[in-house]
């Protein structure tokens, strides 16, 4: 990474999908800072982390939907969630997170426990991040308030006259067809929504510095539909495509704008709650 896409004047960065992140990650630990990377892929990724750790489940992000992602499950004595299509006669726990609140409310105190969850998008780009050496967390529209109070604490424990913190959003987009990138719009929303609430909460120590122009445009792109975000949910291209294939609970779920008080922190390879 060349220093002028480094974004490096600045607190708050962002930049799309694993390998840019990841990218801005390495460039700022090899640079002395300490690093907190924010996922956020609305519909389903870090909605279903945040529904999850709701339901004390500690969720397991996997980077392959293949015959290994079974093997680690097993492995972890978890529960591997399968593509949403084969859960939808037999039931199941998916990328999905109706089907995972579902599965935590079932029976006493929930039979789940541990979720392998395989994802191209949210668990790829978790993974890489954590090994570029950035702490990283789930951020969705469910809970960024409560992520960008838990990042005011991460921000003022950084030791004195070390290198400042870099706080990394990540909208993690989708896939087209042949496997490039596609910047989907929940997440810039969901990345703008984190980066508008922590400016907020900041109040007058949100100094010039804070965003940089990309996570600026971020919130900006947010703060065009906070007062309508359901009905954007519904309309954007990811939003009709689960709507139009019988996953509407789904999009209802990822638009509970500030329904969770709890931030999924990945440590030793999994998503566990902590309190915003």
């Amino acid at each position: 990474m060349q220093p002028w896409h480094s974004q490096d004047r600045f607190v708050v960065r962002l930049d799309w999908g694993p390998g840019a992140a990841e990218s801005l990650s390495t460039y700022a630990v090899d640079a002395g800072s300490r690093v907190c990377a924010v996922v956020v892929d609305v519909l389903s990724f870090t909605t279903c982390v945040s529904v999850a750790v709701d339901a004390d489940i500690r969720v397991h992000p996997y980077r392959w939907k293949d015959e290994s992602a079974e093997r680690f499950a097993e492995s972890l004595g978890a529960t591997l969630a399968q593509a949403r299509s084969a859960t939808r006669r037999s039931g199941g726990v998916s990328l999905s997170p109706a089907s995972i609140r579902a599965a935590g409310s079932s029976g006493s105190g929930g039979s789940l426990r541990d979720l392998v969850l395989p994802s191209p998008n949210g668990s790829t780009t978790s993974a890489l991040l954590a090994g570029a050496g950035a702490e990283v967390v789930a951020a969705s529209l469910r809970n960024r308030s409560a992520v960008a109070r838990w990042l005011i604490g991460w921000l003022e424990s950084a030791p004195r006259g070390s290198a400042p913190p870099a706080v990394i959003v990540v909208p993690s987009g989708e896939r087209w067809p042949d496997g490039s990138l596609r910047p989907a719009v929940e997440d810039l929303w969901g990345a703008g929504a984190v980066v508008a609430a922590l400016a907020a909460a900041l109040g007058h120590r949100a100094g010039p510095l804070l965003l940089s122009p990309e996570a600026e445009a971020a919130g900006a792109a947010w703060l065009a539909v906070e007062e309508r975000v359901g009905e954007a949910l519904h309309d954007c291209a990811s939003g009709r495509e689960l709507i139009e294939q019988g996953w509407a609970s789904d999009v209802e779920i990822a638009a509970e704008l500030d329904g969770s008080q709890g931030v999924p922190v990945l440590a030793d390879g999994a998503f566990t709650g902590s309190r915003g």
